[in-house]
């Protein structure tokens, strides 16, 4: 088992920025790929971004590819989303995930509300 615990949301103009953090514990985190999401009111689920467990490899959804970076800090057991130049389309709840062939794991989200 891991738990995840993300924390950073907020309330922000368009054009500002967040950090979002996802703190892991249980299993060994490390060893997991990370993931974020986010599902915005009436829509599915999107997935946003995503790092592998040595942080070799990342991954981007088009619609913030320039604009978010995703990160990851074994040693801390914490995984990050940086999101720069927000806009008011990027309101959404934000989900760390913790994925393993397998294995998903799931934090319980944290909201994120840009305001034009």
């Amino acid at each position: 088992q891991i738990q995840l615990v993300e924390s950073g949301g907020g309330l922000v103009q368009a054009g500002g920025s967040l950090r979002l953090s996802c703190a892991a514990s249980g299993r060994t985190f490390s060893s997991y790929a990370m993931g974020w999401f986010r599902q915005a009111p009436g829509k599915e689920r999107e997935h946003v971004a995503a790092i592998s467990w040595s942080s070799g490899s990342t991954y981007y959804a088009a619609s913030v590819k320039g604009r978010f970076t995703i990160s990851r800090d074994n040693a801390k057991n914490t995984g990050y989303l940086q999101m720069n130049n927000l806009k008011p389309e990027d309101t959404a709840v934000y989900y760390c995930n913790a994925h393993q062939q397998g294995s998903d794991y799931w934090g319980q989200g944290t909201q994120v509300t840009v305001s034009s």
